[in-house]
């Protein structure tokens, strides 16, 4: 095992849909106050579609704050992660098994430990009409993962479905 320190941290997403959803809610919202002072009857879809896009704002905001919190150590005795609200460190020899998803925008990977689990993508671009527009998860992705298997001395097991799955036997 390697005794190095290894940091890894995902690869970061415009903001400009967290722009775009705050402002829309703004929009919205100031629509509906004019309608409201002007006397006029404000339509319940208005308010609905606040609250969506309120909600799809905040949920917008969180995921980006996490990314820019997310980080992935690695050292000779384990590996730890942590996102702003969760800290997971797994001992390689606490590493039960790991599940790895085939995703359109990077791989998902799974690590479950006896108590604890996380999980990360691999990185993932976003294309549109063959352009990528955005990259997503950790550029080392592959890299973190093939640690964890070595170190964790983990083996693939056949499994029916999609996905590879990792043991310790």
């Amino acid at each position: 095992m390697d005794q190095s320190v290894k940091e890894y941290r995902p690869e970061l997403l415009s903001r400009r849909g967290e722009l775009i959803a705050w402002g829309s809610t703004l929009i919205l919202g100031i629509g509906g106050l004019v309608l409201r002072l002007g006397g006029q009857p404000v339509p319940g879809v208005v308010f609905f579609l606040g609250v969506f896009l309120l909600l799809a704002a905040l949920s917008i905001s969180l995921g980006n704050w996490m990314d820019r919190h997310t980080l992935i150590r690695l050292d000779g005795k384990g590996i730890e992660f942590s996102n702003g609200l969760r800290h997971v460190y797994l001992p390689w020899q606490e590493i039960r098994q790991v599940y790895v998803l085939p995703s359109r925008w990077g791989d998902k990977v799974q690590v479950f430990g006896a108590r604890a689990y996380f999980h990360f993508r691999t990185l993932g671009e976003v294309k549109v009409q063959g352009e990528v527009k955005g990259r997503m998860g950790f550029e080392k992705g592959e890299e973190i993962l093939g640690a964890i298997l070595l170190n964790g001395q983990l083996h693939a097991v056949e499994r029916p479905g999609e996905g590879n799955y990792y043991v310790r036997q």
